[in-house]
């Protein structure tokens, strides 16, 4: 990456900051500038005062010298205290919402993005460097006090010592005459120089070791963090206690604290290394200040209160420069983790995203159809489905069936959008449903997968997938999927927090309850086209047949699929279409399908039959 391109990374790094929580920068840079002007106050007011005093100053004048350095004090004083306190609101807003960049793009990422691993990878990698280094944004937000304090230190201290190097003649200086030639000045300068760029050397060198240190630590502490939060994680003690896993993973996490301190050793070895070196560069370098400083004054080339003037300031000028260049070799290494960052944020959409509307309707005559339909997973060279052609009747039950791996989740993916197909097109009410608005063509759908996810939020929130609920609507709907029993004895109602990972006073839940809540879910978004994706495989068949029929009345005229690989739980579907590897290998009614004994819903029909009646006669 070129010179030109992390300055480009860096100053859009500190645009987000400012987007993220405007007045951050600015108080912080009023407190760098004040903090750095304080020394150089106590500097050259010193300097004044003992020049007033050793030139034999009436008191008065001493007395208003002193006066006006407590005054200044005060002044700055008071603004880093106020700026201090802006600040760190500031910062607590920061780290509130550091993440929101990040959040937001992943809200608003392509399900295609968020299923691929390599996404996943990167965005780990973002949140790995900024917990263990503290690369990205917070690395600008600690940077930007450092050089703004320690650019004004150098400006200040070069505005202090310019006199020091003004010719200046001594008399009776003997042997000693050379320090007063402006060649001698010359060389004191190109001194400082020298050392300046031997420390700017020196912090460079030791920043990138110490970032490098944890280069390779990504993948360990990765791990690291899964250990530790599952250890911590309540709903994992059955399986810890019974299978004692405790062992086995502490085992491991001590493996992770182990090569954390080994990293951590290895980190502080380099820092104490190269603090050490530049220890003795900041030594040598104010022994030669003192040294010319000391000399200069003792022929009278100026005050003696210059001398801690100029001795302060030189010391200042030293600091400054080191510090500002480490902050500047910091800023250029940590370009790297804001190109990850902007990389991920600047993820482009693989979805082409339409603006018909879908036109709401109340008569939910929304008809869809898969032309020809075939698709391959990213990266995969395996057709997930094959030549699909399919059509939802209006008002209609659906079901689709098939053994395990046959294509049937994939189709509902397909149908949701969350994928666009390889090949053919899927048509709403005639149109290709790429051409319409995404947002409104998700809303037709009413959803529930196998694998559904309730939250640690209240039983309202959950059944609205909101935080305004609809108490009315809610409650009808929890009854109608049957949660009456266990909704009626809530201590909260809908206001019950659901688990206790935030509320002490959350509720745990059963399988079968957490399936009712979802359903309860479908059934609040009201929306005309309803999709059951196996939500109830954990039930036994019986139970699984009961659900789905009694839901199956619920709904009324909307258009319904159910996904099943059960097909005893689907045979009140008026229509049901068999899928086996990919493909659509039978369609008809469950009578017509298993009259057909060559197919493939009378082999699967009769090899379920056989496994149950084994099952009842052991």
């Amino acid at each position: 990456m070129s010179l030109r391109d992390k300055i480009k990374l860096t100053l859009r790094g500190y645009k987000t900051i400012h987007t993220l929580v405007p007045g951050y920068l600015l108080s912080m840079f009023v407190n760098s500038v004040a903090s750095a002007l304080l020394p150089f106050i106590n500097i050259f007011m010193s300097a004044r005062i003992i020049s007033a005093l050793a030139d034999g100053s009436e008191l008065r004048q001493v007395l208003l010298l002193v006066l006006a350095a407590v005054l200044m004090n005060l002044i700055t004083n008071l603004i880093t205290s106020a700026m201090s306190r802006i600040s760190e609101y500031h910062s607590s807003k920061f780290w509130q919402v550091i993440d929101e960049p990040l959040n937001e793009k992943i809200r608003q990422m392509d399900y295609e993005r968020i299923e691929d691993i390599n996404v996943h990878l990167m965005r780990e990698k973002i949140r790995i460097a900024k917990q263990t280094n503290g690369l990205g944004l917070p690395k600008l937000v600690g940077c930007f006090n450092g050089i703004i304090s320690s650019f004004f230190r150098v400006i200040f201290s070069v505005t202090l010592v310019a006199g020091a190097f003004t010719p200046y003649k001594a008399v009776n200086a003997g042997s000693w005459s050379f320090l007063f030639d402006p060649w001698f000045s010359f060389v004191i300068i190109v001194f400082l120089i020298t050392t300046v760029i031997l420390d700017i050397f020196r912090v460079s060198t030791s920043t990138k070791k110490q970032m490098a240190v944890f280069e390779g630590f990504q993948k360990t502490n990765r791990i690291g963090n899964y250990y530790y939060n599952y250890l911590i994680n309540y709903k994992a003690g059955k399986d810890l206690k019974l299978y004692a896993l405790s062992k086995s993973i502490l085992t491991d996490f001590k493996g992770f604290i182990e090569e954390l301190t080994k990293r951590m050793d290895m980190f502080q070895r380099i820092a104490a290394k190269y603090d050490s070196i530049g220890a003795v560069m900041s030594t040598v370098l104010s022994g030669v200040i003192y040294a010319f400083v000391a000399v200069k004054a003792l022929f009278g080339s100026f005050a003696v209160g210059n001398i801690v003037q100029y001795v302060g300031s030189l010391s200042q000028f030293g600091n400054g420069v080191s510090q500002l260049m480490s902050n500047i070799t910091t800023l250029m290494l940590n370009a790297d983790s804001l190109y990850d960052f902007y990389k991920f944020i600047d993820m482009p959409d693989v979805k082409y995203h339409g603006t018909l509307t879908t036109e709401k309707r109340a008569d939910n005559e929304y008809e869809i159809e898969f032309h020809n339909v075939s698709f391959k997973y990213p990266g995969t060279n395996v057709y997930a489905l094959r030549n699909l052609n399919l059509k939802f009747n209006i008002g209609k039950r659906m079901a689709v069936v098939g053994m395990n791996g046959s294509g049937k989740t994939t189709m509902i993916k397909l149908l949701c959008r969350l994928y666009d197909p390889t090949e053919g097109q899927i048509t709403l009410n005639g149109i290709d449903i790429k051409k319409y608005d995404y947002k409104e063509y998700m809303d037709i759908f009413s959803v529930v997968f196998q694998d559904f996810r309730l939250f640690s939020f209240t039983l309202g929130q959950n059944v609205a997938a909101s935080v305004d609920v609809d108490t009315e609507k809610a409650v009808k709907c929890l009854r109608m999927a049957g949660f009456s029993e266990r909704l009626d004895v809530m201590p909260k109602g809908l206001d019950t927090p659901l688990y206790k990972d935030f509320d002490e006073d959350g509720v745990e839940i059963s399988g079968g309850e957490a399936q009712k809540i979802a359903l309860a879910r479908a059934l609040y978004k009201d929306a005309p086209f309803i999709i059951l994706d196996e939500p109830t495989a954990a039930l036994d068949p019986i139970s699984e047949f009961e659900v789905y029929s009694k839901f199956n009345e619920i709904i009324g005229d909307k258009t319904a699929v159910y996904i099943s690989h059960r097909l005893s739980s689907c045979r009140f579907c008026d229509d049901i279409a068999v899928l086996h590897e990919g493909r659509l290998v039978q369609r008809g009614s469950h009578e017509a399908l298993i009259a057909d004994k060559s197919g493939k819903y009378y082999e699967l029909w009769n090899a379920q039959a056989q496994h149950y009646k084994e099952k009842e006669a052991s």
